[in-house]
């Protein structure tokens, strides 16, 4: 299960971030990282600091945008400080995320996001993510770096992934197969286009198209519902036309 996670660093500026997070990641058993337009890699300081996760490193993606990284997830998690306007499902509890996310993995691919040192995720990226996860922390001084945040999150996959296994089997997911990313911003594209063709988005102000993203984020329609409501969006165009 955890095979099927993937840890996501997004333009990370130290490259010495990218080596501390490879290592933290290796203490707890994940071994797929993917780094999104980083700032400088390869990198001496970032082979330096992964202290014996060099092999992480080497076989680290790299992509130069959020949506490519996660275009075959079924389940992103974005950790975050602080909510956003997107009011996305959201973890309070790491212990929490990390079983969701384990049960997910079972059998479909799952990844954790992190944002830029200094102002972490934008609402764009945001935006490509169906959940978010905060770490509890000192209200006063709740900054962490983002290899300390990856090893926390890291940590609660693993303790989540052992106690599943000391029920000696693993729980069957009850879950229908679920769309990945790719699959969702295909729907949401439909229903954009069939929104402006009818006339129903005519408040730009208004954010509907946000909302309705959060919306569907929310209810997490699996690959059959999203299906019918694609062809419920074709058969409102072809009356439409």
């Amino acid at each position: 299960m955890l095979s099927n996670i993937r840890i996501i660093l997004v333009q990370t500026f130290h490259p010495g971030n990218i080596g501390a997070s490879a290592r933290a990641m290796k203490t707890m058993g994940l071994s797929r990282l993917t780094l999104v337009n980083p700032r400088c890699f390869p990198d001496d300081e970032a082979t330096r600091l992964a202290a014996g996760a060099e092999d992480i490193i080497t076989n680290a993606t790299v992509t130069t945008t959020l949506a490519e990284a996660v275009a075959d997830c079924v389940q992103v998690i974005g950790a975050s400080a602080r909510l956003r306007n997107l009011p996305l499902p959201h973890f309070d509890e790491p212990d929490r995320m990390a079983e969701d996310a384990i049960a997910v993995a079972q059998k479909e691919p799952v990844a954790l996001v992190f944002g830029r040192e200094r102002s972490g995720l934008t609402n764009d990226e945001i935006h490509h993510c169906t959940h978010q996860v905060s770490i509890p922390a000192n209200p006063d001084y709740g900054v962490l770096n983002i290899s300390q945040a990856v090893q926390v999150l890291c940590y609660e996959l693993l303790r989540a992934q052992q106690r599943l296994e000391s029920h000696s089997q693993l729980a069957p997911s009850r879950k229908p197969p679920l769309p990945n990313q790719e699959q969702l911003a295909h729907f949401h594209d439909h229903l954009q286009r069939v929104m402006k063709d009818i006339g129903f988005l005519t408040q730009p102000h208004a954010r509907t198209e946000e909302h309705l993203h959060a919306l569907f984020a929310r209810a997490q329609p699996s690959r059959k519902e999203l299906s019918i409501l694609r062809g419920l969006l074709s058969a409102i165009e072809k009356r439409s036309e």
